[in-house]
């Protein structure tokens, strides 16, 4: 199976090959299928995000166009920075910057009012077929400061109760097998592999 994921992100890559990769699937970025869109995210949920880039990208490919939106909901915040956390503050702002300023509007917030979640919504496009669209989510809380250098983004701040540390103290293998991109992405190949029977 060939499938182009519409993102230009090299963190997120490398985490979708982690999850995906093998002998079943040659996964390429956008880059890598010379396919260059510049999406407007406009849409009011994750799903409606991921379909806007899944649907951009397919114009230029044949193949099967995998899609994703994620992001951070804090409860406390009204579920902010939610569709807007990769432009929250800016999309050029450093996350280091992103997690403090959070940190800072949870100041003085007891530990089980932080609760929060790491959404992400996967698209698949393709061609002569309905789309498809998955969720996974992560349940967690906001910690009291940024812990670990793995990861990315809102990792450093989002801890996991069972584990007891943030998710950028996670293993690349221990978070890829309980992530909200893990979960969906599973989830999406299994209903691709279903379309392929």
């Amino acid at each position: 199976m060939k499938i182009i994921f519409a993102t230009e992100n090299e963190d997120k890559m490398r985490e979708i090959r982690e999850i995906l990769g093998g002998p079943d699937a040659e996964i390429l970025s956008m880059k890598e299928a010379g396919i260059s869109v510049d999406v407007k995210e406009d849409g009011e949920t994750f799903e409606e995000n991921a379909l806007l880039k899944a649907r951009a990208a397919a114009l230029h490919t044949d193949e099967i166009v995998l899609a994703d939106d994620s992001g951070l909901e804090i409860d406390f915040l009204n579920r902010e920075p939610g569709v807007h956390s990769a432009r929250y503050m800016g999309k050029e702002t450093p996350y280091s910057v992103k997690n403090q300023a959070l940190l800072d509007r949870l100041e003085g917030v007891p530990k089980e009012r932080r609760t929060a979640r790491f959404v992400c919504a996967v698209a698949a496009v393709l061609k002569g077929g309905e789309p498809i669209v998955v969720r996974g989510t992560m349940e967690g809380y906001i910690g009291f400061e940024p812990k670990g250098e793995n990861g990315f983004g809102y990792d450093p701040i989002f801890c996991l109760e069972a584990e007891g540390c943030s998710s950028a103290e996670l293993s690349p293998e221990q978070k890829n097998a309980q992530s909200h991109r893990g979960k969906a992405l599973r989830a999406m190949f299994a209903e691709l592999e279903k379309r392929r029977r």
